[in-house]
């Protein structure tokens, strides 16, 4: 199950590296064009030699933070995590819980998105049906590994929005809402907040 768990955590880094390596970005349609924008400013600062130094991590993490997490919408996707218990929280809970699920993410994404290492994406198509698009594309490792990787976005406020990202037909979002329900049920959702909460608890990707 590494296997599986690293190709979510590259899911994640891929998604900030894609669009500006892929060679069929002419066909590419408006969610690809603002993911590309964003894409652009993140690859400014992790080409920026003096924010290399290992000195310099937590600014060049930060600015990466900035850039980069406009692009998800952490709310959607903490909202569809947590599944049905959302509507069982108060607005004050579910503002905690979007936070805690941001700061997993984080942790899941940061060390990743820095040991890119010449991946090679093609896009097979991306797909629009109103509000809704699925960018769907195959991941070349330098190794020789092949795997699919679909990103789900929404419109919001004129942006495509990442509210899931599928790795090998598995979401990333329904992982963790597994890991999520198995926790209340075993014990309450204040337990889960617990876990949340420490920082050795869901790390990486979600596993089945």
């Amino acid at each position: 199950m590494r296997h599986r768990s690293n190709q979510f955590g590259k899911a994640i880094g891929i998604l900030i590296l894609a669009l500006a390596l892929t060679s069929a970005s002419a066909n590419a349609g408006v969610p690809t064009d603002q993911i590309k924008t964003t894409v652009d400013k993140a690859l400014v600062v992790l080409n920026d030699p003096r924010l290399k130094p290992p000195a310099r991590l937590k600014e060049r993490r930060d600015q990466l933070r900035q850039i980069l997490f406009a692009r998800f919408d952490f709310t959607e996707m903490a909202k569809r995590a947590l599944g049905a218990n959302w509507r069982r929280r108060t607005p004050q809970e579910q503002e905690e819980f979007v936070r805690l699920f941001t700061d997993v993410l984080e942790r899941a994404y940061a060390e990743i998105i820095e040991s890119y290492s010449d991946e090679k994406i093609t896009y097979i198509y991306e797909r629009i049906d109103g509000t809704y698009a699925d960018v769907s594309s195959k991941i070349l490792t330098s190794k020789g590994d092949e795997y699919s990787i679909n990103y789900k976005a929404h419109l919001v406020s004129n942006e495509w929005k990442v509210y899931d990202v599928v790795a090998e037909n598995i979401s990333l979002v329904n992982n963790y809402r597994s890991q999520f329900n198995r926790v209340i049920a075993n014990g309450s959702y204040e337990e889960l907040v617990r876990r949340l909460k420490d920082k050795a608890e869901f790390t990486g990707a979600p596993k089945k």
